[in-house]
């Protein structure tokens, strides 16, 4: 940790050398000793948000502003937990610490698509890890208390990647979950518009998804002025996550003579897909159709029921059963159809013991 660069003010002069001192590190590799040299505190009014009132038509430069959606980042945290669930569990095991955010953090330019608007993005190097949003309210009289670290940047155009190097702690952030590795992707403040007669409230955002840190402090300093104590802003940030684990111990009928075998499986994986995808074949010749007597399998309809498996252990890890899937397997409360079952719902990991074609393990 960089500590000895904490500090409770940094003026506009000092902030603008340490802009300069990060130009010339950008273009080389950062390692989190280099970064210290780009530290700066976002803790006063006076460099942080005492700066001219934003009016509503105005902008921050486009740099800033034309590759980003919070739109598309809600789509993208949509998508998912779509096959997981809400979460059940506190999340936060599932965090990382800072030298691993350091290592994983990297851009992604996406093409526009119907579920996500064109922009550059966060992504994780590891495929282990996922990218949560989150969102958190900060008062910011004060300042909020965080120390931005650059992991990229140089660029003319301003793109880049700053992420939270440290919470100050006694700071407005210290405490309302914001963690050091994170990076703040947009922040949104309520401002009072006169309107003739009547006082409206509006909202002022900007967002600093993949911004280098010279254009995420230009953009900070372009919100509105603080006029209250009460005055808040809320920060929109990405982290980096591990994905919950499910370890799978798969039971072959004695008839196959196969040993047991072990996989592992992300949450929110479908069960039939991860088994096939790791060339495990689900196709139990003894299953029971409910499709009018077809032949091979459904297609993941849910009536063939040549994918049922039973579950011996972790019945708790996945998904509830469908109407459909209820009233077919109603005589076996341990089976469930593998095409319709989702692992780690609720984004949980642990155990999970089936067997595989069950009606073999009758005979």
């Amino acid at each position: 940790m960089i500590k000895h660069h904490k500090t409770s003010f940094i003026g506009r002069a000092r902030e603008q050398q340490y802009l300069k001192q990060g130009e010339m590190i950008s273009s080389r590799k950062i390692t989190l000793t280099a970064a210290a040299f780009m530290a700066a505190t976002i803790c006063s009014p006076a460099n942080a948000f005492s700066t001219t009132c934003v009016s509503s038509n105005q902008h921050i430069p486009r740099k800033s502003t034309s590759l980003f959606s919070s739109t598309a980042q809600e789509q993208e945290q949509q998508l998912f937990y779509a096959a997981a669930g809400a979460p059940s569990v506190d999340m936060n095991k599932y965090n990382v610490p800072l030298t691993s955010c350091i290592e994983n953090w990297t851009a992604v330019l996406q093409a526009e698509t119907s579920m996500q608007s064109a922009g550059i993005f966060l992504k994780a190097k590891d495929s282990e890890l996922f990218v949560d949003s989150l969102r958190y309210t900060v008062r910011r009289s004060g300042g909020l208390g965080l120390i931005l670290t650059e992991l990229a940047g140089g660029r003319d155009d301003g793109i880049g990647i700053t992420i939270i190097e440290e919470v100050v702690a006694g700071g407005n952030a210290d405490g309302c979950g914001i963690q050091p590795g994170d990076s703040i992707v947009s922040l949104t403040v309520k401002k009072n518009v006169n309107k003739g007669m009547s006082v409206e409230e509006e909202r002022v955002s900007v967002a600093t998804e993949c911004l280098s840190y010279d254009a995420t402090i230009e953009a900070l300093m372009s919100l509105p002025e603080v006029v209250s104590d009460d005055d808040e802003v809320t920060l929109t940030v990405k982290r980096l996550r591990r994905q919950p684990k499910i370890s799978v111990k798969l039971q072959y009928p004695p008839s196959d003579n196969l040993p047991d075998a072990s996989i592992e499986l992300f949450a929110g994986e479908n069960l039939r897909r991860a088994l096939l995808t790791r060339g495990i074949k689900l196709n139990d010749k003894l299953a029971e159709r409910f499709d009018s007597g077809g032949m091979g399998d459904c297609g993941a309809d849910g009536t063939c029921a040549t994918c049922v498996v039973s579950v011996g252990m972790g019945m708790d890890l996945l998904s509830p059963m469908n109407q459909q899937e209820e009233q077919i397997l109603k005589k076996k409360p341990r089976w469930r159809m593998a095409c319709k079952t989702v692992v780690g719902y609720g984004m949980t990991e642990g155990d999970l013991t089936i067997q595989v074609s069950p009606r073999q393990w009758e005979i």
